[in-house]
């Protein structure tokens, strides 16, 4: 299953950040976005998964294809790392659980309550959600954050297993995961211009010049 974006804009706190993006990510491949810090990278990841409206342009995908990870590992402390997993395993209708705790080397932990993981054990546990979404489309913002370099090596095995499979993966990094079928999507091309760069927009929305 192919996404495909057409001249997307997108916009935080109601002032477009980005704008034209194109891009289109087959199966089997990942796209990893470039970009200096506030740029737009996690927007443009929030409106590709569908959690903010866009701007304008296009996104193409087909229904509930994406899977989407951001800073927020989404676990309930009470719950077990096995409980975890297998509450979204519920959530997404599999029964990938056994597998996600193997490949993210969580089995010693099964029985630890989240609550008291340490920061990278609960990241890599929220990570193996996305083994238990059955998704093809992995949309991933900083997805190596509090990991040591064990950890990112074995997420980074994860990403090429997906990919294998026919997956497909839009990642913000600044880590280079050393992903031979990932391609790079620099964003600086496509800040969006100031306000006053485009008719006094800005101006006119608050009524006029100002003195």
């Amino acid at each position: 299953m192919e996404l495909s974006v057409a001249n997307l804009a997108v916009a935080r706190g109601g002032v477009t950040v980005l704008e034209g993006v194109s891009f289109a990510l087959p199966p089997g491949r990942a796209l990893v976005l470039r970009g200096a810090n506030g740029i737009g990278k996690t927007t443009l990841l929030r409106t590709v998964a569908g959690l903010q409206p866009a701007v304008a342009g296009k996104i193409s995908v087909g229904g509930e294809a994406i899977a989407y990870a951001a800073h927020a590992d989404g676990l309930k402390a009470t719950l077990t790392v096995t409980e975890n997993l297998a509450f979204w395993g519920a959530v997404y209708g599999t029964a990938a659980v056994e597998d996600a705790l193997t490949r993210m080397n969580l089995s010693d932990l099964r029985d630890r309550q989240a609550a008291n993981l340490s920061a990278g054990q609960k990241r890599r546990l929220g990570l193996a959600r996305l083994l238990v979404t059955g998704r093809p489309i992995w949309v991933l913002d900083e997805p190596t954050v509090s990991l040591d370099a064990a950890s990112v090596a074995l997420f980074a095995d994860v990403v090429r297993g997906h990919l294998a499979a026919g997956g497909a993966a839009l990642i913000a990094t600044h880590i280079d995961l050393g992903l031979a079928e990932a391609e790079e999507l620099e964003l600086g091309p496509f800040r969006a211009r100031p306000a006053s760069e485009n008719g006094g927009a800005f101006d006119a929305a608050f009524g006029g010049d100002f003195a």
